[in-house]
């Protein structure tokens, strides 16, 4: 687990290692396999070499038969190594001629067969052969049968296996000291990216050039230039948004100074009282800007994963915005009207939403002269998997349409009219959020139409 989080060296090597162990402990079987098997196969030889010298040693010498093994034939199968040799010559089914009573007698065979024996607590190696003996029309089988120690056959496996393991060992290693120097060169792109990073400072940090790196890490080059644009755009809009916030709270903090050093001066009770309301305006001015604040920054850094599993019915949000700004409504001598059949089911915060359509409503009524109506407008198009579309028209004087982005910009305001300019930028803030739209145009009649677009939500 450590490896494979921090280091992308040892996990090459981890790459390469495995394998190349697997393939050392293969390699390394079929060459002692191979080893043996030629060993075994000298063994053999010189075994079935001794027997058959054996065998024509074997004579008639009246009724009986003889043997006569002479040292020249032991040699045949001695070794350097000291290996102890054996043999036994019997008739088939019959008594032994000559040999080793230790020798354990084996079964009649018609061609030479070899075998793995033991004699006392020594195990061996041993071949057998029959061979047929005529005399006066009867046919007598003399089995002769020739076993040595294994000590030459090991020793013969170890001198062919031990260089060859040695020479795949040694290989193995250079390849991998080879490797470890690849990657230390190959990997430097990796080290001057970091210095060419740390040596730019933070607030002016250079794109990284990728002239000269490898084609692999061009894409993450290309991605890190990409991400450091990002951050420098959304660092310069949080800049610009703090200087306007700025700006913006330090007008009623400077009104509301300059109120209470009036009312200071004000000797008269009616007048200190008339202060205070002013004061109180301001105060409330300046609660309002900073709840919208707070709301726009809840709102962009809303995460529609964060809400995936909440559903909201739009309609009743609409409603309950409604009942809310139903008073506001009457104060102007407007009509609200929601015209909306059936539930609009999405997937979202009922919390910011609320807050949008309250803020849509409540433009509308504010920018709608006395008198006139707001209607709120509600379906689902393209059937019950497309879109909820909401709409908000009111029959004010509308907003002109080389205006329609910037007004969705915080802090801008299309008009004189009291306000901060930040609702519609809270609007488009959470509508995005939850992956949803936001368009102005022109209403029929004349006015503004807000139009917001979400995806149904469909329950499985």
């Amino acid at each position: 687990m450590l490896i494979r989080k921090r280091s992308l060296r040892a996990r090459l090597l981890l790459w390469l290692i495995v394998p190349m162990t697997a393939f050392s402990l293969a390699a390394g079987w079929f060459t002692h396999a191979s080893a043996r098997r030629t060993a075994d196969l000298l063994q053999d030889a010189a075994l079935l070499a001794a027997a058959r010298v054996m065998a024509s040693d074997v004579r008639w010498s009246g009724d009986n038969l003889v043997a006569s093994v002479a040292p020249s034939t032991i040699e045949i199968v001695g070794t350097p190594e000291g290996d102890q040799v054996f043999y036994r010559v019997e008739i088939a089914g019959g008594a032994m001629i000559a040999g080793t009573s230790a020798f354990p007698p084996t079964r009649p065979a018609a061609a030479p067969r070899w075998y793995d024996a033991r004699v006392g607590e020594m195990p061996i190696r041993a071949v057998t052969l029959t061979r047929p003996m005529y005399d006066a029309g009867r046919i007598v089988d003399v089995v002769v049968s020739v076993g040595r120690t294994l000590v030459s056959r090991d020793a013969m496996v170890a001198s062919l296996w031990k260089p060859q393991l040695a020479y795949i060992l040694g290989s193995i290693a250079a390849a991998m000291l080879l490797v470890c120097a690849g990657l230390t060169l190959e990997l430097r792109p990796l080290a001057r990216l970091a210095r060419e990073l740390t040596a730019h400072p933070p607030a002016g940090r250079a794109r990284i050039d990728d002239t000269d790196v490898h084609v692999e890490l061009k894409p993450l080059i290309a991605a890190f230039n990409a991400c450091l644009d990002v951050i420098e755009r959304q660092a310069l809009t949080q800049r610009r948004f703090i200087a306007d916030a700025a700006h913006q709270i330090r007008t009623p903090l400077t009104l509301l100074g300059t109120q209470l050093q009036y009312a200071r001066r004000q000797g008269n009770l009616d007048d200190v009282r008339e202060t205070l309301l002013a004061m109180h305006h301001s105060n409330r001015a300046m609660v309002t800007l900073i709840n919208q604040l707070l709301m726009l920054a809840q709102a962009e850094a809303a995460d529609y994963t964060t809400f995936e599993g909440e559903a909201v019915d739009l309609r009743d949000v609409v409603t309950r915005a409604v009942e809310k700004l139903a008073l506001a409504a009457r104060r102007r001598d407007i009509e609200l009207a929601v015209l909306i059949a059936a539930p609009l089911p999405v997937t979202g915060s009922e919390t910011l939403l609320s807050a949008v359509l309250a803020n849509l409503v409540d433009n509308a009524i504010r920018y709608s002269p006395a008198g006139s109506q707001v209607t709120i407008e509600g379906d689902v198009q393209d059937g019950q998997d497309g879109q909820i579309a909401i709409r908000v028209i009111d029959q004010g004087p509308g907003i002109a349409a080389d205006l329609r982005e910037r007004v969705m910009e915080p802090f801008f305001r299309a008009s004189t009219e009291e306000g901060s300019g930040l609702g519609l930028a809270i609007a488009r803030e959470i509508v995005r959020a939850h992956r949803g739209t936001i368009a102005l145009r022109d209403a029929p009649g004349g006015g503004l139409s807000v139009e917001l677009h979400f995806a149904a939500r469909r329950d499985e």
